[in-house]
């Protein structure tokens, strides 16, 4: 009976079916971890109010609270008012804690610097603003804020004039560099373009004068708040992204404000050293270097997987081949990363700029890091990946449906097309799908090929020639390792890096899944049936 036992395998089933349940439950553990803390982020929570035995007060966010056997129970409070304190968070120990509340009165203002600021409404200061008059300073400070909104989208449409402004007198720049180049000084269209620019450089410069007025203008609408132990601080309304007092919301209200950072989350841009605001730039870059890497890789990684499996005869070159490819689908990626620096942008890049924007030199144009060269490396890493899943599909596909075709009077080519891709096609998504979830995670080889913490401007745009494929660009995994690892306030960056680890995660989840979907109505409808 026991050599029965053993002779079955049934060790080994139990063994493998332990080593599945062990993968699920890690890969959960994961995504519960992530999701837990990520998905959390934006809900406005209440604020308390602690009144310690040493005479000393402060106002936040309860983050956490633990159970020493030493210190006793410790709450971690994010008190925030980086203009008044060194420090966002502070532990308070339970035994030192005199009284708690949550006053209705608590404000939260999330500002475009110094983080956010909690405190009470003290008095405000509007002389350039018409706010209808009331006794509630909570409505009225709300009138203010609803009213300076004309204010600051003039402040927006100048910066969008001046954004304008500037690409022009770039291009003019150029075409003068090129003049300049070619020893064409006294050519009548250089002083038609130094009047052009220095006519644009004047209406520049008007604008700036314009916006630094209605900046001034608006600074000056003030609001006072004290914080929980007394100290005043002057907080310009500008710089106000949103305010509201959690301790008084409905949770409907509160569904409202969560509803409304999701939406900034995907729309606007980081601020804070990236600890704050939006992830747009990271989530465009992200998904456009993922496009561009498949749009190079994809289709070169099937082309070499057919040659290699229908047309190259087996030899020691070929075996060679195989095993090179196997061997460059587990070097590390940093490796990939060197030599995009040293091949794409040092070699490519160089010789591009020497043949065709060589007035522009020393400044590199495509001799620098950039989305192009950042998606050919990770498209030469992903390769052998889609190589390998090409050759294995077609390597899986009977050899009697071939030589059918053939006896039909079909050519290689026709049966190529006609039979064996569509058929491997879904063997073949399933390398790309890989190579695409892999690319979207690396970061390392993008570090020395193009991304950066802060892209100035994103490679697509409405500017001519709109898709600009030497410009840098941001990528969420760069952007959880830059405010991980290398943020000043790494504490203050803990919850973003949860939201972009889930948001990174999404994006993954949704490309697979769309290509997974894809590649199951391809296997139905190629299927071999014994019909």
């Amino acid at each position: 009976m026991k050599n029965k036992y053993w002779q079955d395998g049934e060790p080994f089933v139990w063994a493998t079916g332990a080593a599945l349940t062990l993968i699920l439950v890690l890969t959960f553990a994961l995504l519960f971890v992530i999701v837990k803390n990520g998905i959390a982020v934006y809900w406005p929570a209440d604020l308390v109010h602690f009144e310690m035995e040493d005479g000393s007060a402060y106002l936040g966010e309860v983050v956490q609270t633990t159970d020493d056997e030493q210190a006793g129970i410790r709450h971690q409070v994010k008190i925030g008012n980086r203009d008044l304190y060194p420090l966002d968070f502070k532990w308070l120990t339970e035994a030192h804690i005199q009284q708690k509340t949550a006053p209705r009165e608590a404000v939260l203002l999330e500002r475009s610097a110094y983080g956010n600021f909690y405190g009470y409404l003290a008095g405000l200061e509007l002389p350039s603003l018409e706010v209808p008059a009331t006794d509630n300073p909570w409505a009225r400070f709300k009138s203010a804020l609803a009213a300076l909104g004309p204010g600051l989208e003039e402040l927006q449409d100048i910066q969008a004039e001046l954004s304008t402004l500037n690409a022009q007198v770039e291009r003019l720049d150029g075409k003068i560099a090129k003049l300049v180049y070619h020893d064409k000084e006294a050519d009548p269209q250089m002083a038609a373009l130094q009047r052009r620019k220095e006519s644009l450089s004047q209406e520049f410069q008007a604008h700036v004068s314009r916006y630094e007025v209605r900046e001034r203008d608006l600074m000056a609408n003030t609001a006072l708040f004290e914080d929980a132990g007394g100290r005043q601080q002057t907080i310009a309304l500008m710089s106000v992204i949103r305010a509201y007092r959690p301790n008084d919301m409905s949770p409907v209200a509160k569904t409202g404000i969560y509803l409304r950072k999701v939406w900034e989350l995907f729309t606007a841009e980081p601020r804070e050293s990236n600890t704050e605001g939006g992830l747009f730039p990271a989530i465009f870059g992200t998904i456009m270097l993922i496009f561009i890497m498949s749009i190079l890789s994809f289709p070169l990684g099937v082309l070499a997987g057919i040659y290699l499996r229908e047309y190259a005869r087996e030899g020691l070159l070929v075996r060679l081949v195989r095993i090179a490819v196997n061997n460059l689908a587990g070097i590390p990626s940093i490796v990939y990363g060197i030599f995009g620096l040293a091949f794409f942008v040092y070699g490519i890049g160089s010789s591009i700029d020497q043949l065709f924007f060589p007035e522009q030199l020393p400044t590199p144009t495509f001799g620098t890091g950039g989305i192009l060269w950042a998606s050919l490396t990770l498209g030469l890493l992903t390769v052998p990946v889609v190589i390998v899943a090409t050759e294995e599909a077609l390597g899986a596909i009977p050899s009697g449906l071939r030589e059918s075709s053939f006896a039909l009077g079909s050519t290689k080519l026709q049966t190529l097309t006609r039979i064996l891709l569509p058929m491997a096609s879904p063997g073949i998504l399933t390398g790309f799908i890989l190579a695409m979830a892999r690319a979207a995670g690396e970061v390392a080889p993008l570090m020395i090929t193009g991304v950066v913490k802060l892209a100035p401007a994103l490679p697509l745009d409405a500017t001519f020639p709109f898709l600009h494929l030497d410009r840098k660009f941001m990528h969420l995994g760069f952007h959880i390792y830059d405010i991980g690892f290398q943020s000043p306030n790494v504490e203050a960056a803990k919850p973003m890096v949860f939201v972009t680890t889930l948001l990174l995660l999404a994006i993954v989840i949704t490309m697979t899944s769309s290509a997974i979907v894809l590649r199951s109505r391809m296997k139905k409808k190629f299927a071999i049936t014994n019909d």
